[in-house]
C-alpha cells in the first residue's frame, strides 16, 4: 500500500511530451491540452522558420517526444527530416498515429503551377504560412483537439472543454481585429518575402509585389530599381518586412522611394513583446496605421 501511495503522485503528474515545430503550434496545443501535456517547441519565434539547425539539444527533445505536430507545407523541409532521422523516434515518424501535419487540414493558397527550382525556393504545396489568417487558427485548434483525443481518449472531455474556451475567446478577438482592420481594406502594401499572404487575404489588403524577385533569392540591382519604380507608380503604404531577413535592402528602397518599413512578426517570440497568439495578432492588426 505504501508503495502504491508513493507512485500515485507520479501518476497524477504524468503527461505526454508533445513536440511541435513552431511556437504558435505550441501555444494552441498547450491551450487545448492543458495540464495533461508538456509542449516541447523546437524552433524559436525569431528564427527563420525555413532554416533551423538540428542541434543535439533538439535531437534529444525529439527523441523523448510522445508525439509530433508540424506545420507542414514543406516549411520544415530544410531541417525537420534530418532531426527525425537522428532522433530515430518512431512516435514522430510520418504516418504514425502520434504524428500530425497541420497543412493537410487547411486550404493552402499560392500553389505554383511550375515547381522548377529556377523559380526560387518555392513550396510545391502552396504558401505554408497559413497560421497568419486568424480564421485558420480555429481550424488548427479543432485539428489539434481531435489529434489529442485520438492519442489520449482518457482526457477527451478536458480537451473538448479547453477547445470550446479557446474558440470562444478567439472569436471575440477576431471581431475586434476585423473592426480594427475594416478601414484598411484595399490598402496597398509591398513585402520583402511573401510570408504575410494569408494575413493580407484575410483583411483584403493588396500586395503589389515582393522585394525578393523569387522566394529565397536576394534582389539584384536591376530588381531593386524595378521595385522603386513600382512603388513610385503604385504608392503602397509601406514595406511589410519579416524579422529574420536583413532590412538593409528595404532601407535603401525606403530612402529612395520615401516609403516606411514596418516590421511584421510571424510568430510568438519573433519580437520581445509578442508573448502569445493574441499579442501577435494585436500587433499585426495594429501595425498598419
Amino acid at each position: 500500500m505504501k508503495f502504491l501511495l508513493l507512485l500515485l503522485p507520479l501518476t497524477l503528474l504524468a503527461h505526454m511530451n508533445i513536440a511541435v515545430s513552431y511556437p504558435y503550434i505550441g501555444a494552441i496545443t498547450k491551450s487545448i491540452g492543458g495540464e495533461h501535456i508538456n509542449t516541447v517547441v523546437l524552433a524559436k519565434g525569431n528564427w527563420d522558420p525555413h532554416f533551423v539547425v538540428p542541434r543535439p539539444s533538439l535531437i534529444s527533445k525529439m527523441r523523448n517526444a510522445d508525439a509530433l505536430i508540424m506545420n507542414g507545407g514543406q516549411l520544415e523541409i530544410g531541417w525537420l527530416p534530418a532531426l527525425l532521422r537522428r532522433s530515430a523516434n518512431p512516435k514522430a515518424n510520418v504516418g504514425a498515429d502520434s504524428f500530425l501535419n497541420l497543412s493537410h487540414h487547411v486550404e493552402l493558397i499560392n500553389k505554383p503551377s511550375d515547381v522548377d527550382r529556377a523559380n526560387g525556393d518555392i513550396h510545391p504545396d502552396g504558401n505554408p504560412h497559413f497560421h497568419l489568417d486568424p480564421q485558420n487558427i480555429i481550424i488548427l485548434a479543432q485539428t489539434i483537439k481531435k489529434f489529442l483525443i485520438s492519442i489520449d481518449d482518457e482526457h477527451a472531455d478536458v480537451y473538448k472543454k479547453n477547445y470550446e474556451k479557446f474558440e470562444s475567446a478567439w472569436k471575440e478577438k477576431m471581431s475586434i481585429w476585423k473592426e480594427k482592420m475594416a478601414s484598411k481594406k484595399g490598402m496597398k502594401v509591398i513585402q520583402f518575402h511573401n510570408n504575410l499572404a494569408y494575413f493580407i487575404k484575410a483583411y483584403s489588403l493588396e500586395n503589389i509585389g515582393t522585394i525578393e524577385p523569387l522566394p529565397g533569392i536576394p534582389p539584384s540591382s536591376k530588381h531593386i530599381i524595378k521595385t522603386i519604380k513600382l512603388i513610385n507608380e503604385q504608392k503602397p503604404c509601406c514595406i511589410l518586412h519579416d524579422v529574420y531577413h536583413s532590412t538593409k535592402t528595404a532601407e535603401y528602397i525606403r530612402d529612395k522611394a520615401g516609403i516606411k518599413i514596418i516590421l511584421m512578426p510571424h510568430d510568438i517570440g519573433a519580437i520581445e513583446t509578442i508573448e502569445d497568439l493574441t499579442s501577435l495578432f494585436d500587433y499585426l492588426t495594429g501595425a498598419l496605421q
